[in-house]
């Protein structure tokens, strides 16, 4: 047993997790991360960093922990927000909840938990940890499918896994609620977060427009007769021919919008819905196709940067030349398929049979073995 500082969000998962932690003889600290406190951005009827900080405080009160917020909003807008920014401006979609984990909770967070004797740092993710025999720590998916959060941690390394517990990844949300009921816990029954990490529900366009100015565009249909599967080596840039679209409407940022978005284009009269298929920031273009099953939509083939391509373990990393099979995914809660991954001086390049859907350069893809999160990557076209 030993000293476990768990990072109280005000939400029941983590409540329950120091629960456990406190029930197993750890002793526990609770500590709220303090990461946004400008409310223009919020939907204050949503989610507040106050509100939370207070559901977090009265769980320490119930179970006699110890509590402390710790002020973390300088470093969140220089790791993440600026980061989303400049995302953005060049027409990529950051995942800033993979970034929280990576850059605050299990960076910042961590050495602040072991800067006080901490032995450990406890969140309420929905994942599982092993350990094996030669010491190498395996980050695996969590019992409940439904809410299995690996994704979300897809860039943590043994370092930080060393450090880290997951006291309800093997328990369905569920069981987490109805042990946060019995025990007595203000926030057995509250409402799953569905805004940034620890902000809140963003207003997204509001806040890009912060320091992303609205500039008028075109928005142009791309037909769906245009087709471009015929890819046959690996590392062949995607044929994205458009000279065969017309002009549909306008809108005030090509930079506002991502690959695979359908509502916010504000153009009616079409017989099916229109999606993003491409984004062009230097010309601020929006290039559009009518179905969701447009075939610009679907990609064969995506690259990872060398710089950006990431193993749980040295001992998974891939040599110079290698082909490997994994499932993978490229989105939250996407099913895993199959696919084929390459690696080459320049990247990693992922081939999958069935070609992907919306894939969106800034996102990143992740690859299992089994149950066991191996890998990821930022996506880079």
């Amino acid at each position: 047993m030993g000293l476990v500082v768990v990072g109280l969000s005000g939400g029941v998962d983590s409540s329950v997790a120091a629960f456990l932690l406190k029930e197993m003889g750890h002793e526990v600290i609770g500590l709220f991360m303090r990461n946004w406190t400008d409310e223009s951005v919020t939907l204050e009827a949503e989610c507040t960093w106050i509100e939370d900080s207070n559901d977090a405080l009265l769980v320490a009160d119930k179970l006699e922990i110890p509590f402390q917020v710790l002020d973390l909003s300088v470093e969140y807008k220089s790791r993440i927000v600026d980061y989303m920014f400049s995302e953005y401006k060049v027409g990529r979609t950051p995942n800033p909840d993979i970034l929280c984990n990576r850059e605050i909770k299990f960076d910042i967070f961590l050495k602040a938990a072991l800067s006080i004797g901490a032995d450990f740092v406890a969140t309420g993710h929905y994942v599982q940890k092993t350990t094996t025999g030669n010491g190498v720590h395996h980050l695996l998916s969590g019992s409940d499918k439904s809410k299995d959060q690996s994704y979300f941690l897809c860039q943590l390394n043994q370092e930080q896994l060393a450090k880290s517990i997951f006291p309800i990844g093997h328990l369905a949300k569920s069981e987490v609620r109805r042990i946060a009921d019995k025990v007595g816990l203000g926030t057995a029954n509250k409402k799953d977060s569905q805004g940034l990490c620890f902000i809140g529900k963003v207003r997204l366009p509001v806040f890009l427009q912060q320091k992303l100015k609205p500039k008028k565009g075109r928005i142009i249909e791309v037909s769906s007769s245009w087709s471009g599967f015929d890819q046959p080596e690996w590392g062949v840039p995607w044929p994205l021919d458009f000279s065969c679209g017309k002009i549909i409407g306008n809108h005030n940022g090509a930079y506002y919008y991502t690959i695979g978005q359908r509502k916010g284009l504000l153009v009616g009269g079409m017989p099916l819905p229109l999606f993003v298929i491409s984004i062009d920031v230097i010309n601020n273009i929006v290039f559009v196709g009518q179905g969701d099953d447009h075939p610009g939509l679907y990609r064969p083939f995506l690259k990872i940067l060398s710089k950006d391509v990431h193993f749980v373990s040295r001992l998974d990393q891939m040599n110079i030349g290698e082909v490997r099979n994994y499932n993978v995914r490229i989105r939250y809660r996407q099913d895993l398929f199959s696919a084929t991954l390459k690696m080459e001086t320049e990247g990693l390049y992922l081939e999958s049979k069935k070609p992907m859907k919306s894939v969106a350069p800034g996102q990143f893809a992740s690859w299992y073995r089994g149950e066991e999160l191996i890998g990821s990557g930022i996506i880079f076209a």
